[in-house]
């Protein structure tokens, strides 16, 4: 009799139990995501495994629309897809991504425009304006100057003020440097199976 009753006494002792411990585990699993994505967000995007990993297929499906009809030199064409594959994987938030993507339209129309400003010489009186203009403040330029420097190597940023080719900058050269990460790993893939695939019989 002792033995019978206990072991239902057991079963509700037990029973109470299991859904506390799902609910524990659940509890856990949402603070770990959280933690997760509190360090995503705290980490730039573009030092992620799987941002890089993206980018990585995105590329290779790039490529072989590339292989396929290579109108401009391979080279170009490579470069140009591998900008245009970032620019898609930053999704358009960022201003270099969006210049990048709209950058086809507008070669044309600055094609024309950089031949009308090469054939007009340039006057003396803007001649005379920059040489005044260094000799009042020298370190002034030479701030300008740098900050024009950075905002024609991103994209989208030439005419922009300094805090928005900062923030650009800041975005634009770890992407430039995950693509350069990815490009490589890429290359090795793909040399390592040209090496390891067998040689052509010559008849």
């Amino acid at each position: 009799m002792a033995s019978s009753s206990s072991a239902p006494a057991s079963s509700m002792i037990t029973n109470p139990t299991t859904p506390s411990t799902e609910r524990s585990r659940d509890v856990k699993r949402r603070k770990k995501k959280k933690a997760q994505e509190r360090d995503d967000e705290k980490q730039p995007k573009w030092k992620s495994q799987a941002q890089q990993q993206i980018y990585s297929s995105k590329l290779r499906q790039a490529l072989a629309r590339v292989n396929l009809g290579s109108a401009p030199p391979k080279g170009k064409a490579v470069r140009e897809a591998a900008d245009r594959v970032l620019a898609v994987t930053a999704k358009g938030r960022t201003r270099w991504s969006r210049a990048i993507l709209t950058n086809r339209l507008k070669l044309k129309f600055t094609k024309h425009k950089r031949q009308r400003v090469a054939t007009t010489p340039p006057s003396r009186s803007k001649r005379a304006r920059v040489s005044v203009h260094r000799l009042e403040g020298k370190s002034g330029t030479s701030v300008q100057r740098k900050v024009r420097f950075l905002g024609r190597l991103v994209p989208g940023c030439r005419k922009e003020p300094l805090p928005v080719v900062l923030e650009e900058a800041i975005d634009y050269i770890p992407a430039l440097e995950m693509q350069v990460r990815a490009m490589n790993a890429l290359f090795n893939l793909l040399s390592a199976a040209s090496s390891s695939s067998p040689p052509s019989s010559s008849s």
